[in-house]
């Protein structure tokens, strides 16, 4: 058995450029954050170019293609994307470049999905405050009966 260890077994840099270099592995949310740190267009959230992922599969080779789709739906579904579809004129490639435009039956998509979503956010928030508002009467209720309960027994136990 040859227990020799080689400087470059030992040092880990070799391992940590390989991690840089090959983004194999990655889940959807791990390709979002490296496409955010080396896209200008995912970093500042911008409308993405049509067909987006067969660039970013041309980048990231070693990606699955259903990770990349999975990442490009949780991207596009989040608020601030569609607010800024919402606003946009333009579309935008990997490199922040113009690629294509924002049609207005996009924006109007964008802004009905936003109104719908705030929509649901009010309803569960209202939902919630009438539920407290009724565990406070609820307590509020059990309170007094205990009181009277009290007065009640008070008045009786003296007799």
């Amino acid at each position: 058995m040859n227990t020799e260890t080689t400087p470059e077994a030992l040092s880990p840099q070799p391992q940590a450029e390989a991690k840089e270099a090959k983004p194999a592995g990655l889940d959807a949310r791990g390709l979002l954050q490296k496409l955010q740190e080396i896209s200008p267009t995912f970093g500042e959230v911008k409308p993405l170019a049509l067909r987006i992922d067969k660039a970013i599969a041309e980048r990231f080779p070693d990606v699955d293609r259903k990770v990349i789709r999975s990442a490009m739906r949780m991207h596009t579904a989040t608020t601030r994307y569609l607010k800024a579809v919402e606003k946009a004129r333009a579309r935008f490639d990997l490199d922040g470049k113009e690629s294509g435009e924002v049609t207005e039956e996009q924006r109007q998509h964008a802004a009905q999905t936003l109104k719908e979503r705030f929509a649901d956010v009010a309803k569960r928030k209202k939902a919630a405050a009438e539920a407290e508002r009724e565990r406070q009467r609820a307590e509020e209720a059990e309170r007094r009966k205990g009181e009277k309960l009290a007065q009640l027994v008070g008045k009786f136990s003296k007799r």
